[in-house]
């Protein structure tokens, strides 16, 4: 987070960034991190990595922001909260989060996050009482392009 003020003019902030957990931020000044970055080539590596890698989820998220349905957006951002396809496995419970949040990274309002939040609830591709776990369900469902709205009604 923050990265954007490297580039962008002073003062200027482009984005906001939300906690969803409990964390510490450090707050580097623009001067500080130019001079590591020059003084310090493993360092401008990883975070040369870092940002290559920000700029294929931005574009990913642009992608996902044009096609694809709300729907599909919040499963989306449940099974990358919850880190299906890492290479350590499956978080089966993600952070808690409130449809708030939610909704607003979807790009949605918090009603149809809870419309969708029941309906995975119900084709049992998530547990949701306060904690959401995730099910592989709901991973087969996406990448099968079988959301929801696909799966016939008397299921």
């Amino acid at each position: 987070m923050g990265e954007g003020a490297l580039a962008a003019v002073a003062g200027l902030r482009l984005s906001t960034a939300t906690a969803i957990t409990a964390c510490t931020a450090l707050k580097i000044s623009r001067d500080e991190m130019i001079r590591t970055m020059h003084e310090e080539s493993h360092f401008s590596q990883l975070f040369l990595k870092f940002l290559l890698e920000q700029s294929m989820r931005i574009q990913a998220n642009l992608v996902d922001q044009l096609f694809n349905s709300s729907e599909r957006r919040l499963a989306r951002i449940l099974l990358l909260m919850a880190e299906f396809g890492q290479p350590d496995g499956p978080e089966e419970y993600i952070p808690k989060i409130s449809q708030e949040t939610l909704a607003e990274m979807v790009g949605t309002t918090r009603s149809r996050v809870s419309y969708f939040m029941n309906r995975f609830r119900k084709l049992g591709l998530i547990e949701y009482n306060g904690h959401i776990k995730i099910h592989k369900s709901l991973l087969n469902a996406v990448l099968l392009d079988q959301m929801p709205s696909d799966i016939p009604r008397d299921l």
